[in-house]
């Protein structure tokens, strides 16, 4: 049996209770369950969800025990009708992410997160975009002069954040190339980077697969300041800066320091070494993809690694048990396609950009500010100083 998966009786052991209890869980989500493939009658349970029930039920239901836990991989803090994860892959208002990766680009997913209805709006007319050395700072730049200018977005009419939207889309676009041009922004970004012709369709899968990821750090930031009344751009603004981030979009970089230690020692070597201090291996496993990334297994099949890389994937695979994730795939992406060293973090950043509008939008019609409160830790209050 896989230690992922443990049977109905030692789930209720370590979690003491009786079979209507566990049956409760997995009728609410809680718990996973699948049959048992040596005995179809019964059924196994995953382990981690036990787990994550257990530490609940020890650390008990208080108001603030429950707050802290959801700030980290916890329990849903907010509504939303655009993006969710669901039996291991992800879905964007109710479709298949991976599906749409096969067919659609990133301007027609932006529309559906946005929740429109198939109709393709034509932006305004849009600068020159800032003359600066990397894509990276044009981009920053971009954005933060957009914000500095703009009208609040509380009180603005659905069309006319749509027409934002698109116009934001294009601006990032544009900074990232270098240059205002036309066409999908895959096409425009492949013609910037000197993509061979006829493989520029990675480009087109990896923004659609990015476009959004539920309430991810970024996304969060991009709500909190929406939640303020900023306008569209000041959201995207606050996404971009958490997404910059090693833990984040940054983390491709780390996954690149990996690959240059493996080339230099060897992937095996290179995974017992982190494995023996400790460290770990960026680029594989996800917290909520436990059965594996489904966004990294359709770029992947996109763009297959070879050579060292392929030899990294299946030294960290079969030494951890991890499988590759998103941050693994657009590096692969990258090297395949010859793509600037930047490249994983441009295209986290132009493709997230659909999600943060769209997220910034349903949090701007709410109507409520994001204000969490702080659980107070520090010195005595009233306390004489030293």
């Amino acid at each position: 049996m896989s230690p992922d998966w443990i049977s109905g009786a030692a789930a209720m052991e370590r979690l003491g209770v009786q079979p209507q209890t566990l049956y409760a869980y997995v009728s609410r989500g809680r718990v996973e369950a699948r049959p048992d493939p040596d005995d179809p009658r019964r059924s196994l349970y995953r382990a981690a969800d036990i787990a994550e029930l257990t530490r609940r039920r020890v650390r008990g239901r208080k108001p603030s025990a429950v707050a802290e836990g959801a700030i980290s991989w916890g329990e849903p803090v907010l509504a939303s009708a655009i993006t969710t994860l669901s039996g291991g892959r992800l879905w964007y208002r109710g479709r298949d992410a991976a599906l749409l990766a096969r067919t659609e680009t990133l301007e027609s997913v932006a529309r559906l997160l946005r929740g429109g209805h198939g109709l393709a709006l034509k932006g305004a007319e849009r600068p020159a975009p800032p003359v600066l050395d990397s894509a990276r700072a044009r981009l920053f730049a971009a954005l933060a002069d957009r914000a500095a200018h703009e009208a609040p977005a509380r009180g603005r009419a659905p069309l006319a954040l749509a027409m934002d939207g698109v116009a934001l889309m294009d601006l990032a676009a544009d900074a990232v190339a270098g240059s205002r041009t036309i066409g999908p922004i895959h096409q425009r970004l492949a013609t910037a980077w000197r993509v061979p012709a006829g493989k520029e369709d990675g480009l087109r899968q990896a923004l659609v697969l990015l476009a959004d990821h539920e309430l991810n750090a970024s996304t969060f930031a991009a709500r909190v300041a929406a939640s303020t009344g900023a306008g569209l751009a000041a959201s995207a603004l606050a996404g971009l800066c958490a997404l910059s981030g090693p833990l984040h979009g940054g983390m491709a970089a780390r996954v690149f320091n990996l690959l240059e230690e493996s080339r230099r020692i060897g992937a095996a070597a290179t995974v017992e070494g982190r494995l023996a201090r400790g460290a770990p291996t960026p680029g594989f496993g996800h917290p909520l993809y436990p059965e594996g990334d489904p966004r990294a297994v359709v770029l992947l099949a996109a763009s297959p690694p070879t050579g060292e890389l392929l030899a990294l994937q299946a030294a960290v695979e079969s030494r951890t048990g991890e499988r590759a994730n998103i941050d693994f795939a657009l590096v692969v992406l990258a090297e395949t396609l010859g793509l600037p060293a930047d490249a994983p973090f441009l295209l986290f950043a132009v493709a997230r950009l659909a999600g943060w509008i769209a997220h910034a939008v349903e949090e701007g019609a709410s109507g409520r500010l994001i204000r969490p409160r702080a659980r107070y830790i520090g010195p005595p209050v009233g306390a004489a100083g030293g």
